[in-house]
């Protein structure tokens, strides 16, 4: 009888003293959060052991992977109608859907010392492209090149630039032509600007020109570890907000 109870009480310490499993959380996220997601994931994962798996893509590409049943925990789109798709299909968690964070559209020129330039109506953006290439987010599908495409239009600079358009997969790949030099100009969030060092910020596009930039994100309906709530819930904490405030995002009214 002996040996069997000491048997047994070893295993309960054992038991006792066993740290609880680290969870993963993953997140499909838009690329133009990268830097200031990167650094909420790495404080979260710091303070609680858990690990944050982030996929970084075009809203447009990481809603269609969610709907084709790709697995992830949240969802943080750059664009509304993208999440809609995606709540649509019922693939949320019923009331989880915030709006996280809002930016502004810029256009950025090659280089850190380009001169300013103020965007309306009356601006001769072609004269400024001359035989290069405005670098945008692919138009129909991108929410930073739909966007600007809507702001374009609502400018009416869209017909005489509309054949220069190099479209990209996502707008830190349009960002990147940018600051390579293989473009002059692109449209791009304000706060991709502050990330890239090869670029400067030369004129904000109005906000009335194109419909509000707003970040929607959402627990998917799969998210089943307590680690995903957790790092959903820090999200909107008032450390992660200073993140993504000092990156240039602002915070929805």
């Amino acid at each position: 009888m002996r040996p069997t109870l000491l048997a047994s009480g070893l295993m309960l310490a054992l038991l006792t003293v066993t740290p609880a499993r680290a969870e993963e959380v993953v997140v499909f996220a838009a690329a133009s959060l990268k830097t200031a997601l990167d650094a909420v994931a790495a404080d979260f994962q710091a303070q609680t052991g858990d690990t944050v798996t982030i996929s970084y893509a075009g809203s447009n590409a990481l809603a269609k992977q969610i709907l084709e049943g790709a697995p992830a925990d949240i969802f943080v789109s750059a664009a509304t109608n993208w999440m809609d798709e995606v709540e649509k299909a019922g693939l949320l968690r019923p009331d989880t859907r915030r709006d996280l964070l809002g930016n502004s559209l810029v256009l950025v020129a090659h280089g850190s010392d380009a001169p300013a330039v103020e965007i309306g109506p009356g601006l001769n953006l072609a004269a400024l492209l001359g035989d290069g290439k405005l670098s945008m987010g692919m138009v129909d599908s991108v929410p930073a090149g739909q966007y600007g495409k809507q702001s374009l239009e609502s400018l009416g600079l869209w017909p005489s630039v509309e054949g220069a358009v190099a479209q990209s997969e996502n707008v830190r790949a349009a960002l990147a032509l940018v600051a390579a030099g293989e473009a002059p100009l692109g449209i791009v969030y304000a706060t991709d600007a502050v990330a890239e060092h090869g670029v400067s910020v030369i004129g904000t596009f109005p906000e009335d020109s194109h419909k509000p930039i707003l970040y929607p994100a959402a627990l998917l309906a799969s998210a089943a570890d307590a680690a995903d709530t957790a790092f959903f819930e820090a999200l909107s904490s008032d450390a992660a907000r200073a993140t993504f405030t000092a990156q240039g995002f602002t915070l929805p009214r």
